[in-house]
């Protein structure tokens, strides 16, 4: 496509996202109405929003438009699957520049499908507006399919915690990325392009979970929201958690402790989830640590001792870095 988005004008836009979209059975009325129309069987809708700014979220020299699609659609998609539920539909916000090439909208939106796709969802309609920086904004919906959701607030002492899925991948892509390199390719690409495990939350509903997040801002300060939400201590065991050897590779090249990439990077969407010691988890789940009674406050440690809480913070000292590990998301009942 050639051009630029002024060039193509809202409408000429429109009709080009819209044409990339593929509909799921959950769509009953898709784009091009007043407002889309998406089955809620159970009369229950687990909603989340969430907003990628370039130059903070996502840069162009580092990421393309479909890798920032991709990875806008897993971020909020994986809220949805941390309370228990099946994603069914998300709606874009998008605000572009009118000198914006027009193939990058149209790859935003590939990336987008292509990842609801991968969690069977769809994208159901949304708004465009021009304006001076690239603005992804994002709402993401999904069903309980009956279920009861699962929250931060259930954890209970004698739990075991267990996670399934990366950690600490992201935030080794990103210092790759920093110190002007593209590789190792699997850090980079688990950086621009995250693959949360959507299938594993609505399991871990059915297992039993009693309290259950996504690791979208780390995972001492996701587990931290868990251990105040229930009250309780959580206690990580730094020998149950793998370090890959490339990791561990990339930390002595740049001069950093893979184990602070694996507790405070965000960004890899994992699920973390606390069960009752019963439970059997299949073989994706790790168990890393277990659920006290709170010594004090509520908090998380490591080993017995606690540990710096320095995950993402949007309004905090991280808050001016340039495309960070990062979360905090403001959803209704979420909050990742």
């Amino acid at each position: 496509m050639k051009g630029t988005v002024g060039e193509l004008g809202e409408f000429g836009l429109i009709r080009e996202l819209t044409s990339r979209i593929t509909p799921t059975p959950a769509v009953r009325i898709g784009p091009g109405d007043d407002a889309a129309v998406v089955t809620a069987p159970d009369r229950r809708v687990v909603a989340s929003t969430d907003v990628l700014l370039e130059g903070r979220h996502f840069r162009r020299d580092w990421s393309t438009a479909y890798d920032v699609g991709r990875k806008a659609a897993a971020q909020n998609l994986a809220d949805i699957a941390a309370m228990g539920a099946v994603p069914t539909a998300i709606l874009l916000g998008l605000v572009v520049p009118a000198e914006l090439p027009a193939t990058w909208p149209t790859e935003l939106m590939d990336g987008l499908r292509d990842e609801c796709q991968v969690a069977g969802a769809a994208v159901v309609g949304g708004d465009v507006v021009r304006g001076d920086t690239i603005t992804v904004a994002i709402t993401a919906l999904g069903d309980l399919r009956n279920a009861e959701p699962v929250t931060r607030g259930g954890a209970q002492p004698g739990d075991v915690v267990a996670v399934t899925g990366w950690l600490g991948w992201s935030a080794a892509g990103h210092a790759v990325l920093t110190r002007g390199f593209r590789s190792p390719r699997a850090f980079v690409e688990a950086h621009r392009r995250p693959e949360p495990p959507y299938h594993a939350g609505p399991a871990a509903a059915g297992l039993g979970a009693t309290a259950m997040t996504d690791v979208s801002d780390g995972l001492v300060a996701d587990l931290g929201h868990i251990a105040e939400a229930s009250n309780v201590r959580i206690d990580l065991a730094s020998t149950k958690i793998d370090i890959p050897t490339q990791m561990s590779d990339i930390g002595t090249a740049v001069g950093v402790d893979p184990m602070q990439w694996v507790l405070n990077g965000g960004e890899d969407h994992a699920i973390v989830a606390t069960f009752p010691p019963e439970v059997k988890l299949p073989a994706r789940w790790k168990v890393i640590g277990e659920v006290l009674h709170p010594s004090a406050l509520p908090q998380v440690t490591v080993d017995g001792a606690p540990w710096a809480r320095a995950g993402w913070d949007h309004f905090g000292d991280n808050g001016d870095a340039e495309s960070p590990p990062r979360g905090g998301s403001v959803a209704p009942g979420g909050g990742r």
